[in-house]
């Protein structure tokens, strides 16, 4: 038998719509546990990597899309859309929300290359939607903030700070002077599409030694899932039939996740096919289902934002 863990939003992303009956109901009854809550938790929940420390996404992802990573230290510089405000300026795209194209590389990475190489780093762009950075392995990097915690909010909150930051908070507004005056902008908005009129610069690091999961499949679109599922030499994708991770992070509608994902495992666990179901949300709530949990019918139906203490 297999186990299966779904990896979902936050449930303040779903409406507070009633959940199925037989969900309602199973809800009600399965173990509840309050873990840490955002998304770089969720995601270290099911990957450990070695050596300790922050999530070196963008050498993850390198590896994933030109497979070569190993030996330097990588960051992300995708593609933002970044509109001013009263206040500064938010970001309101980024990467693959803004759907760049190999037009869109071909045009601006020229443009942008000789100002990073003058600072002893290089642009290039393996993926038009995940731009990198290679960085020299003795250059001090600050922390810098994944652009799910950046997006829609006040951009200028969220730059690096300290001296190490100085550095990245020039480079970010010399890479927007580039961008504003580009030409190819012009022909984006023609178009009906945002412009890139900036970087982002995140996800800083170097290929871990090691990468491990409990689940032996991963099934995700998302690119830094799918480089951590390749990094632990666990299967990406096809049919579900050993434990798998399934990457439901993109849903929003409740009635949408009770009907196709609960509602069918649910009952492929009383069917014994399944030993154990995991919802993991990404608010550190976690529901554990199993089979044996049918006898306890005395306990209450419940629905996704009720809020009760943990069981552990």
């Amino acid at each position: 038998m297999a186990n299966a863990t779904l990896l979902l939003p936050a449930r303040s992303r779903f409406s507070a719509a009633a959940l199925p009956d037989d969900a309602a109901r199973a809800l009600g009854r399965a173990q509840h546990h309050v873990r840490e809550p955002g998304e770089a938790a969720q995601l270290q929940r099911h990957f450990t990597v070695a050596p300790a420390g922050e999530m070196p996404a963008a050498a993850l992802t390198r590896q994933l899309d030109a497979g070569d990573a190993q030996g330097h230290l990588w960051l992300r510089a995708d593609p933002a859309h970044v509109v001013p405000d009263m206040h500064g300026a938010r970001m309101m795209g980024h990467g693959d929300t803004l759907r760049p194209g190999h037009d869109d590389v071909v045009a601006l990475l020229p443009a942008l290359q000789p100002l990073f190489a003058d600072h002893g780093l290089v642009l290039d762009a393996p993926v038009a939607s995940r731009w990198y950075l290679q960085v020299p392995a003795d250059m001090p990097l600050p922390r810098f903030a994944s652009p799910e915690d950046v997006l829609g909010d006040d951009l200028f909150s969220h730059l690096p700070s300290g001296g190490e930051g100085r550095r990245w908070r020039a480079l970010l507004t010399e890479t927007q002077v580039v961008l504003h005056t580009h030409p190819w902008n012009a022909e984006r908005i023609a178009a009906g599409s945002s412009p890139i009129n900036s970087l982002w610069f995140w996800g800083a690091g170097a290929l871990p030694a090691t990468v491990t999961t409990p689940h032996a499949q991963v099934r995700s679109r998302d690119a830094l899932l799918r480089a951590l599922a390749q990094a632990a030499g666990v299967q990406i994708d096809g049919e579900q039939t050993v434990d798998a991770l399934v990457d439901l992070r993109q849903l929003r509608s409740l009635e949408q996740l009770g009907r196709d994902a609960i509602t069918p495992l649910l009952a492929a666990l009383q069917r014994g096919e399944l030993r154990q179901l995991v919802l993991d949300f990404e608010d550190g709530t976690q529901f554990v289902f199993m089979r044996s949990q049918r006898w306890s019918f005395w306990k209450k139906p419940r629905q996704l934002h009720d809020e009760r203490s943990s069981a552990g």
